[in-house]
């Protein structure tokens, strides 16, 4: 008989999507996180398009589902070791990084997080803001209790063995500086990977400037800036003189070098403008394309609104980003040949989606291929999109390929709806 036991590796959305499905069917899940919360790229987000819906408000409940599902049993700071065996009887090994800090006793009351003297810059929020060596990466995380750096840790990493600065602003007794790494054996039936996706890097290509100039801002950086639980609570950076008149959105960035179209920049990029429109009615809103991708049965209209408001999509053959008198300005050639320059107060690039950091090395511990791009490879991209060649393993989301929100939940249904019929 098969085990009816299911390991999840990814806990964004379509992980958490999936584990959920399972575990409402009667089967243990083990879901696998490498980082101290959940919920994936998707918490980054304020809105999704083409509603406009708050992405906290549709996230948090499945996060609380999933933090509360008696079926599922989350292992944070988490990564895949080893996979040996065949469908219905395959032996994990897991490593868990140690957390320091209680699940059980910790309530997120934060008093640990100023007495820290360590200063770092905090990746979750693009390195727009600071962090201590204890914390939690944005407002609102789940679940909400830090976890504790042991590199830049003074205590933890040897350079000052006595600090117990945050241990001793806990009156919960949360915190505990023994606790260790552990390495977790499990037999599952199947294997389910979510891993999700990472953005092209941008400071690769010169011509656009970022990290160069002032005022030019990735796509993700950019939705940490109008999240209101991102790092300026909502207040978008201005320039010295207060003013934003003129913004340039940039779609495929990367995209010639991956050789692909992610199909979501196109629809991610109008909702900026959406967002800018409503936030600064004035502002003259600029979306420079090379290819406009506008899929779905509701995408259409929302680029023909986002046009009704004011905002030029020009097509551009080339593209630079420049500084001219301490002002950006955006120069392109369009289909015909014809040179303008376009000046800008702010710049946003929306970057082609890659393959998640670690894609690599997991097709090997799974003992999967990856596709031309990198991806995790599947038996057929029409027919069969979530199986892998390696019988009982799963791929779904972005991890397959870049899509959507939509996308990637039916195929975390699909994925689903195959192990069930496995069980049998």
């Amino acid at each position: 008989m098969k085990k009816q036991n299911v390991l999840v590796v990814g806990a964004g959305l379509a992980g958490m999507k999936a584990a959920l499905l399972l575990a409402n069917a009667g089967v243990t899940v083990y879901l696998l996180e490498k980082e101290s919360l959940i919920g994936g790229q998707t918490i980054k987000f304020e809105e999704v398009y083409p509603n406009m819906e708050c992405a906290t408000c549709m996230v948090s409940p499945i996060q609380q589902d999933v933090l509360q599902n008696k079926n599922i049993e989350l292992f944070l700071l988490s990564e895949l070791e080893s996979v040996e065996g065949e469908t219905g009887r395959f032996k994990v090994k897991i490593s868990k990084k140690a957390r320091y800090v209680s699940l059980v006793n910790c309530i997120g009351c934060d008093a640990c997080y100023e007495p820290c003297p360590v200063n770092l810059d905090n990746e979750f929020e693009e390195n727009l803001s600071k962090k201590k060596a204890i914390s939690v990466p944005c407002a609102g995380a789940l679940p909400n209790v830090p976890n504790i750096d042991p590199e830049n840790c003074l205590r933890l990493n040897g350079k000052k063995k006595e600090c117990k600065a945050c241990q001793e602003a806990c009156v919960f007794d949360a915190i505990d500086f023994t606790e260790k790494d552990e390495t977790l054996d499990l037999e599952v039936g199947a294997i389910l990977v979510a891993t999700g996706f990472d953005l092209f890097d941008i400071e690769t290509l010169p011509q656009f400037g970022y990290g160069k100039f002032p005022n030019v801002y990735s796509a993700m950086e950019f939705e940490r800036l109008y999240a209101q639980n991102g790092p300026t609570e909502g207040e978008l950076i201005l320039r010295k003189d207060g003013d934003l008149k003129s913004i340039g959105i940039i779609h495929c960035v990367g995209r010639k070098e991956q050789g692909y179209c992610s199909g979501v920049c196109c629809m991610y990029s109008a909702k900026f403008a959406h967002f800018l429109k409503h936030k600064i009615h004035e502002a003259k809103i600029y979306e420079f394309y090379t290819d406009l991708c506008i899929p779905g049965k509701s995408h259409q209209s929302f680029y023909e609104e986002t046009r009704q408001k004011g905002v030029d999509f020009i097509h551009n053959e080339t593209i630079r980003v420049e500084s001219q008198k301490d002002r950006l300005q955006i120069t392109y050639r369009d289909g015909n040949g014809s040179d303008s320059v376009v000046p800008m107060d702010m710049v946003i690039l929306s970057p082609a989606m890659i393959p998640g950091k670690g894609t690599e090395q997991l097709a090997k511990t799974l003992g999967i291929n990856l596709d031309k791009h990198g991806f995790f490879n599947t038996q057929n991209e029409r027919l069969s999109p979530v199986s892998t060649e390696r019988e009982g393993i799963f791929v779904i989301g972005c991890a397959e390929g870049p899509k959507d929100i939509p996308d990637s939940v039916l195929q975390a249904e699909a994925a689903v709806g195959k192990i069930l019929a496995s069980f049998r």
